[in-house]
């Protein structure tokens, strides 16, 4: 197995995780907070997606899915279009209402997509390209796409533990 195999098979199994945490899901379930501070899986689900397409596309150079497939209009979210969710005040949080799992699903597939696209082609070499050099040290492709993942795994984790919760009410 080679690195570009281990970064697909990590992406992998964050998309199982998130098809787990959202499929069958209803709006009002997506939408729920646990109390009036808590995160919901809606915004959980679409800030780790928010963050996988910024960080990946910026990596690859390549424009996000966001804007190239227009998923900034279809959610009709009410902040600036390059808002990924870092840093939203729990008044943001509850401002992200999604309609169906279909809408938050099919961005996150996108994102997916684009990701697997991208990783597949990389070699061990490129790895070690920097692309953040506002870090000290320098933030290498390898270490942002593992950040990706481990920042992917949490948020999934804690939208697992909001369903798992609403469904023992």
């Amino acid at each position: 197995m080679n690195s570009s195999d281990l970064l697909a098979d990590a992406f992998e199994r964050v998309r199982e995780a998130v098809h787990a945490a959202v499929d069958g899901l209803s709006p009002d379930d997506l939408n729920a907070r646990l109390d009036d501070d808590a995160n919901s899986i809606a915004w959980l689900v679409w800030h780790l997606s928010r963050i996988q397409d910024d960080h990946v596309a910026d990596a690859a150079a390549w424009e996000q899915v966001w804007f190239s497939q227009d998923w900034a209009d279809r959610f009709e979210l009410p902040f600036t279009k390059r808002a990924t969710g870092f840093g939203h005040s729990s008044k943001q949080v509850a401002a992200v209402q999604v309609q169906s799992a279909e809408l938050l699903l099919g961005y996150y597939d996108a994102v997916h997509e684009q990701t697997m696209r991208f990783v597949r082609g990389l070699d061990d070499a490129a790895l070690d390209r920097v692309v953040d050099e506002t870090w000290s040290p320098p933030v290498t492709l390898g270490v942002r796409l593992v950040s990706v993942i481990a920042d992917d795994l949490q948020h999934v984790g804690q939208a697992a533990f909001v369903r798992g919760s609403l469904e023992r009410r």
